[in-house]
């Protein structure tokens, strides 16, 4: 059985989430807008779950777009956040790179799947 790339990434990505949240809380004391993050963080990976045992096409297409736009959203945060100095540059690139690439590859498992018919 072949490794689901995009299932291990939104994971690993969600445990950085996790972990960056744990850190800022501690750091920064920061809750309201990292609350936003966690959420939204979070959620990629488990849609991508819940899209793996879609019940037609339709369904994953709807579920992977919910994922889309959870990660879209988290890209929000973390440039909110990069912008008013609760997160460097530096620790903005590196996992806005991660979220970014999860982003392309949502994209394109939605346009395979409207594709086929």
């Amino acid at each position: 059985m072949r490794e689901n790339v995009l299932k291990v990434k939104s994971f690993k990505f969600a445990v950085r989430v996790v972990n960056l949240y744990k850190y800022l809380c501690d750091t920064k004391k920061e809750f309201v807008l990292l609350k936003q993050l966690l959420r939204c963080g979070t959620s990629v990976g488990a849609m991508i779950r819940e899209a793996e045992h879609s019940e037609s096409k339709a369904d994953f297409v709807h579920k992977m777009s919910i994922a889309q736009k959870e990660i879209n959203e988290t890209l929000y945060w973390l440039e909110l956040m990069q912008e008013t100095e609760y997160i460097s540059k530096q620790e903005f690139e590196s996992i806005n790179i991660d979220a970014i690439e999860i982003i392309k590859m949502i994209t394109s498992s939605i346009k395979t799947a409207k594709s086929k018919n």
